[in-house]
């Protein structure tokens, strides 16, 4: 049985302590952190916001819509390998005939 390893993260200047299951886990908690530290500074960099508050909500709205473009597209991109199977199988059942 693992223990699990206790680390903390830093986002929009805060620490957070977490537990991960592993080292993996810890890269891409801190790799996600990074990421979301990075979009911060470049949020307030490009606009004129005073709380943190809001670039944290655009941060996580940048993500968020990320995941769900990804997700469209897989689908779209399953639906389309489906419908050239059954057009595969379509074809080769009529040769077996």
């Amino acid at each position: 049985m693992s223990q699990k390893l206790k680390i903390n993260v830093v986002i929009a200047g805060r620490s957070y302590p977490l537990s991960v299951n592993n080292i993996k886990e810890e890269e891409g908690m801190r790799k996600a952190a990074n990421a979301i530290n990075q979009l911060i500074a470049k949020f307030e960099q490009n606009y004129a916001v005073s709380d943190k508050q809001d670039v944290l909500a655009m941060a996580a709205l940048q993500f968020a819509a990320k995941l769900e473009i990804l997700s469209l597209q897989k689908t779209d991109k399953t639906e389309e390998e489906i419908q050239k199977l059954n057009e595969l199988t379509q074809l080769v059942s009529t040769h077996l005939k």
